[in-house]
């Protein structure tokens, strides 16, 4: 399932989120420049991402790698950073909204290194350098799922004989969604163990995820509220209106982020 949006308007505007999204394009364009200069990708990929046995053998000097690869994709991969930004896109600005900015920032860069410590407590042996968000988006996924469960999400129908049935688009809650991305992360890691290949970190974004539902906890707790939709969310299994109807002469519901 592939989410296009999500229904949850924001309060304020997420500068942080946009700023991220913003740096990892320009590091994605200038992976680009380098590689038709004539840069090797697999050697750019290498010297910048982070590769597990170099971090062990040299934790201060490789530090920064694990910075590095948060903010770097595959530069021969236009899907990889588009699917990360496009989920950073649609979940981002909420969490941004609920925990204020600088702790979104500060959210965000935990949960890239906690799912860069999973990937290497996984296989601290492996040569193979790892590159991309995927690891602090989990874990703003998660955070998402925990502040607004019930949030709906416009999700793309890939299953072409369902279209006939549900439609090309459909909604479900956020909480459906972000825990089905979590059980296809969590079997697929599984089956990767033992594998001597390349592909994705798995266990990085299962590790980003887990913090973050943990952490958010943490970084809630330190705000002076905590902000809610009540309008737009799930009840049992029907979807929510957009825009309540209102009788003649009612007065307009109360603000939806109120407690």
């Amino acid at each position: 399932m592939l989410p296009l949006r999500d229904r949850l308007p924001s309060r304020t505007v997420p500068w942080v989120n946009y700023a991220l999204l913003a740096a990892n394009v320009l590091a994605f364009v200038w992976m680009r420049m380098v590689i038709a200069g004539g840069y090797p990708s697999e050697q750019l990929v290498f010297d910048w991402g982070l590769v597990p046995l170099r971090l062990v053998r040299d934790p201060v000097g490789e530090a920064v790698t694990v910075l590095s690869s948060m903010f770097m994709h595959d530069p021969t991969s236009w899907l990889h950073i588009g699917g990360n930004m496009l989920f950073l896109w649609i979940f981002g600005d909420n969490v941004e909204d609920a925990l204020g900015h600088a702790r979104y920032l500060a959210f965000y860069l935990l949960c890239g290194v906690g799912a860069a410590a999973a990937q290497v407590l996984i296989d601290p042996s492996s040569r193979i350098p790892m590159v991309g968000a995927s690891g602090a988006i989990s874990g703003v996924l998660a955070a998402y799922a925990t502040l607004y469960p019930r949030s709906p999400v416009l999700l793309l129908n890939p299953f072409l004989p369902l279209w006939f049935f549900v439609g090309v688009f459909f909604e479900l809650p956020a909480w459906l969604v972000i825990l089905e991305y979590f059980v296809v992360n969590l079997f697929n890691g599984i089956g990767s163990l033992g594998s001597q290949g390349g592909g994705t970190a798995f266990f990085a974004h299962l590790g980003g995820f887990v913090l973050g539902l943990f952490a958010v906890r943490v970084f809630v707790a330190a705000t002076r509220e905590r902000r809610k939709n009540d309008e737009l969310s799930w009840a049992g299994w029907r979807p929510p209106q957009r825009f309540p109807p209102r009788r003649p002469g009612q007065p307009r519901t109360r603000d939806p982020w109120a407690w």
